[in-house]
């Protein structure tokens, strides 16, 4: 048997970590339970790391990071006019892959919110360092300004809101969005092409702000 180096353990730890915690809760998850998903001792998880807010740091980190790769992995090599679409069809391609990811990241603003709210503002501050870096990286891949790249926050945290609520891709309170920014795995250009029907044009993921003609 390999043994893994503190490193991969504590790799497997954050991802261990994000899991109890997208669907426990900061207060909700213990450190036993994280340390018996990946099979440590609770004294050795605390050699990785000093205490359950540092763990839960790098769960949120990790989250956002990754997030952070499937914009930037969706805006490459793709023309500008059509970097909004393709990024908001990774990012649904994500959550409908992987729903922890949403939970987590949804876990880590109530977590934030409760610090703020107990006088706790270094904890925050972590979180908002590294959301920073996800807001860059989009207003950059888009190469828009502040005004657009806060449009697409806005559409992309009613995402978080409606799938987290449950409303399925067919639900009528989808019709604002273009489909491929709709739950589930939405039929891109190339597949539809490779089925004979006509390419969708390039379009933003949502019809536009509220009030606009759609």
């Amino acid at each position: 048997m390999v043994r893994m180096s503190a490193e991969e353990r504590r790799e497997s730890v954050v991802r261990a970590a994000m899991s109890e915690f997208a669907h426990g809760g900061y207060h909700g998850t213990s450190t036993e339970a994280i340390a018996r998903r990946v099979g440590v001792s609770q004294p050795y998880l605390f050699r990785l790391f000093p205490n359950k807010q540092a763990i839960f740091l790098a769960a949120s980190r990790h989250c956002i990071e990754t997030t952070i790769k499937v914009f930037a992995d969706a805006a490459v090599g793709v023309p500008v006019e059509r970097r909004l679409d393709e990024m908001g069809k990774a990012y649904q391609a994500m959550i409908h892959a992987d729903p922890e990811r949403l939970l987590m990241q949804m876990q880590t603003y109530v977590a934030v919110a409760a610090a703020e709210a107990a006088g706790d503002r270094a904890f925050g501050e972590e979180v908002r360092a590294v959301w920073m870096q996800l807001w860059d990286t989009v207003r950059i891949a888009l190469g828009t300004d502040v005004d657009e790249t806060t449009q697409f926050f806005a559409y992309g945290m009613l995402i978080n809101t409606l799938v987290s609520l449950g409303f399925s891709a067919g639900d009528p309170i989808w019709e604002g969005f273009y489909e491929s920014s709709r739950p589930g795995t939405p039929q891109g250009p190339q597949d539809a092409q490779e089925q004979g029907g006509p390419e969708r044009p390039a379009a933003p993921w949502c019809s536009g702000p509220p009030g606009s003609s759609r």
